[in-house]
């Protein structure tokens, strides 16, 4: 029997692992710019209802993604995509998970919002383990157990009786956001991460746009009649660095991780949110920054090997 060249090997093993290194960047760049959005939008929900927060996020996040999306792909991809999947997508995963994560910060604050990262790697592991694509095996287990216990034990100080709503809401959300990543890579494959944030952003922002609609009537939110440059500024970092840009990073991330393996990565949020804050004025937590470490090592063991 003739034996497999040396080289035939190692490519394919490379290939793997410039994409588990490519994929955990990603994955943390993303974080970064989604744990950024949560002191902003804490700011900016003193001035604004949230669903009028959410329109004008989506719109913002729109504004630079469309344009982005025809700039890099070229305008015929925007005219060939799948519209009516896409707005389905968006509309029930990222519109309904937005709307309920920024809801859930309504009732809590920044750092207790966060018990997202406890909910999601469950959830986005459900949802593989549902589509057929991923098996099961101790280490990805293992590596699952840490990364919940790290994210309760980063928020660990901010369980109390009063999280109520606002704690369901960011466990709905949180499986919205896993089914959502996932269907928006596996339903298309040939758009790039920047084309597949931009249109299911799109129905994102037409499900939100219904909601703003239909409340507006009932008198219950408005637009602002002015938005100062503290206010936009805010804004932008709410709309263009924790949601367009952390969105292509994401969906880049579970492109190569798959969106459990991604999702583990959302753990590690509490610490930098608590970070940010300390930037303003908070002060150090050692539970956020313990439960941190143990997200990082669950992620280690769970892709030690590959996994399913």
């Amino acid at each position: 029997m003739a034996s497999v060249p040396p080289e035939q090997t190692m490519v394919p093993r490379t290939v793997a692992r410039s994409h588990i290194v490519s994929g955990n960047g990603f994955a943390v760049g993303s974080m970064l710019l989604w744990a950024a959005g949560f002191p902003a939008a804490e700011i900016l929900l003193d001035a604004w209802h949230p669903i009028t927060l959410m329109l004008l996020r989506l719109a913002m996040a729109l504004a630079v993604l469309l344009p982005l999306w025809a700039l890099v792909d070229g305008p015929m991809a925007l005219a060939k995509a799948n519209w009516g999947r896409a707005l389905w997508i968006g509309a029930i995963g990222f519109g309904t998970g937005t709307n309920l994560l920024l809801f859930a910060q309504w009732y809590t604050d920044p750092i207790t919002v966060a018990l997202i990262a406890t909910t999601t790697p469950i959830a986005a592991t459900i949802v593989e383990v549902v589509g057929r694509k991923r098996l099961l095996n101790m280490r990805f287990i293992l590596g699952l157990a840490a990364s919940v216990a790290g994210g309760a034990v980063a928020v660990g100080g901010s369980y109390s009786v009063d999280l109520g709503l606002g704690l369901m809401m960011a466990i709905v959300s949180g499986f919205c956001f896993a089914w959502a990543s996932n269907a928006a890579v596996r339903d298309f494959p040939d758009l790039t991460p920047i084309g597949r944030s931009a249109i299911t952003f799109v129905g994102a922002a037409l499900f939100t746009a219904l909601i703003f609609g239909v409340a507006a009537i009932t008198g219950d939110v408005a637009l602002p009649s002015s938005i100062d440059t503290r206010q936009l500024g805010l804004l932008a970092v709410y709309s263009v660095a924790a949601m367009a840009l952390s969105q292509i990073l994401f969906i880049a991330s579970v492109e190569r991780l798959g969106v459990a393996l991604t999702s583990f990565h959302v753990n590690i949020a509490p610490f930098y949110v608590m970070m940010m804050l300390i930037a303003l004025g908070g002060v150090w937590d050692w539970r956020a920054a313990s439960g941190a470490m143990i997200v990082g090592l669950g992620v280690l063991v769970a892709q030690s090997k590959r996994t399913g």
